[in-house]
């Protein structure tokens, strides 16, 4: 999907399906909070339609390598830097996510793509993640979830280990622990 999009839109995109974060973290993010150096993204504010600069609800996200490719070339494009905007119209004027999802839709639609929202992007983050086998805490971390409750109430339907696929692993272990207890090894002969 970052593929078929123009120049332009798919660094803001990457960095949604990539590092997972919100639209208006990705409006207010500023190129010193990105360490491509360190792979880590730090979420220092958010950005509200109305009330502008927030306070974030996520602290940091990882800078995955296929994201630090598509900031890396954006940022050499752009020649922003310090506290300028990431992803802004202007070094500092957010983007307008109208703007920036009209675009997406149009590219996607003529490449016969299905269509997401930024949103749904964050989603497919925390579906990637969970499909690399993260642990849950993890995915809170990098989901920004203040409580571990909501990444289980959001993404617990995608954890593996349902309640079948429990139950016979566990069968399955304890029925070799039981012939290991039952079943000693052969003592070794005395000499």
């Amino acid at each position: 999907m970052v593929a078929v999009l123009r120049d332009g839109g798919r660094p803001v995109w990457a960095a949604a399906f990539y590092a997972g974060l919100r639209r208006g973290e990705l409006q207010a993010l500023r190129v010193r909070d990105v360490d491509l150096g360190a792979s880590l993204i730090r979420v220092e504010r958010g950005w509200d339609q109305e009330a502008g600069a927030i306070e974030p609800k996520s602290e940091a996200s990882p800078l995955l390598a296929v994201l630090r490719d598509h900031l890396d070339e954006h940022l050499i494009r752009t020649g922003w830097t310090g506290d300028e905007l990431v992803f802004g119209r202007t070094p500092d004027d957010p983007f307008v996510a109208s703007t920036i999802d009209n675009q997406a839709q149009e590219c996607w639609a003529a490449a016969e793509l299905d269509t997401i929202t930024l949103h749904e992007a964050r989603h497919t983050f925390a579906s990637l993640l969970i499909d690399a086998g993260a642990n849950a805490k993890a995915i809170q971390e990098f989901m920004g979830h203040s409580k571990i409750q909501t990444t289980f109430d959001t993404y617990g339907h995608l954890l593996p280990g349902s309640r079948d696929e429990v139950r016979e692993r566990m069968d399955a272990y304890l029925s070799g622990v039981g012939r290991e207890a039952a079943d000693p090894a052969p003592a070794e002969p005395m000499a």
